[in-house]
């Protein structure tokens, strides 16, 4: 009998002990090893990467709003004749675009900017002037009421030699890569969602199949599966938050690093954060703290309840 005191008594100062930081009882954890090195590397290394998902999926859709902002902004009008006639021509297609509803003030292209257009192809050292290159007439658009399908009509019954060029061909294939870019960014942060999850069940499974013997000596002594739940759920959850904190941290040190539009000649097109958008990488680590939760509490009742 004494015995059987002694041994109850010595369960319920175990308990009591587990129970004493804050009356969470996650001293059952491990707080080091294999599944804390999991959780703290899984984290981290799932919210870098979800840092630069995240840089991409905006800034691509930035992209796609400026090349359909710009393209569908203004329309080009070619033309092309001969040396006698090309002066003619030229004027009439500026009478004709200068009269066109909802159209601004038309451009004629002067010819060191058109050979400036022409230099990433043919080179620096190109003589542009000796190429039968057409006259380009740059022509904003002002309104809505502005016809391109009427404005090509009259050019070619008043200005024989003029084209219009409306950057349809242009325009919708960019701006579709771009939207599909977008939507891959968006797709990739879910991923790394859920692989962020797997990665915390296993490690959780993990601590929970460890702290087998724990876990029975807690039944014992009148612990229920929710209050053991509960300290596995607090742990994990603080090491998914730190993880993730410390891999956006250095995911936004890597995007600062990149370099800028003007830096990359434009090719990068502003990959990174604007303004206000620096502060969305910082709901990383709250989505990856909530993500833990979840996933450690799923992982735990389950296992708990298959495990009597």
């Amino acid at each position: 009998m004494r015995r059987t005191e002694f041994r109850a008594l010595n369960l319920r100062a175990l308990w009591q002990g587990l129970m004493r930081d804050g009356g969470s009882g996650d001293r059952i954890v491990p707080p080091t090893g294999f599944t804390a090195q999991l959780t703290l590397f899984s984290a981290g290394a799932m919210a870098f990467l979800a840092v630069f998902a995240l840089a991409l999926s905006l800034a691509t859709g930035r992209l796609a709003d400026r090349w359909a902002g710009e393209l569908a902004g203004s329309v080009t009008v070619r033309v092309s004749a001969s040396s006698a006639e090309q002066d003619a021509r030229t004027q009439a297609a500026m009478q004709v675009l200068s009269t066109t509803p909802g159209a601004g003030q038309p451009r004629l292209l002067p010819p060191d900017e058109v050979a400036g257009l022409l230099t990433p192809w043919f080179g620096p050292d190109m003589p542009v002037d000796a190429l039968p290159v057409p006259a380009l007439i740059d022509l904003p658009i002002a309104g809505d009421d502005f016809d391109a399908e009427g404005l090509r009509l009259r050019l070619e019954a008043e200005a024989p030699g003029a084209v219009l060029d409306d950057h349809t061909e242009w325009r919708r294939p960019l701006v579709t890569a771009a939207n599909r870019l977008r939507m891959l960014g968006v797709v990739s942060l879910l991923l790394i969602a859920a692989a962020s999850a797997s990665m915390i069940t296993l490690a959780a499974k993990a601590a929970l199949a460890a702290n087998g013997q724990v876990i029975r000596v807690l039944r014992l002594i009148g612990a229920r599966d929710i209050t053991i739940a509960t300290a596995f759920v607090r742990r994990f959850t603080k090491r998914a938050a730190v993880g993730a904190t410390v891999g956006t941290l250095f995911g936004m040190a890597g995007i600062a690093l990149l370099p800028g539009m003007d830096a990359a000649g434009g090719f990068l097109t502003g990959l990174g954060f604007q303004g206000w958008g620096w502060l969305l990488p910082l709901l990383i680590p709250v989505v990856a703290a909530a993500v833990g939760f979840l996933a450690t509490r799923w992982a735990a009742l389950k296992m708990l309840g298959a495990v009597r």
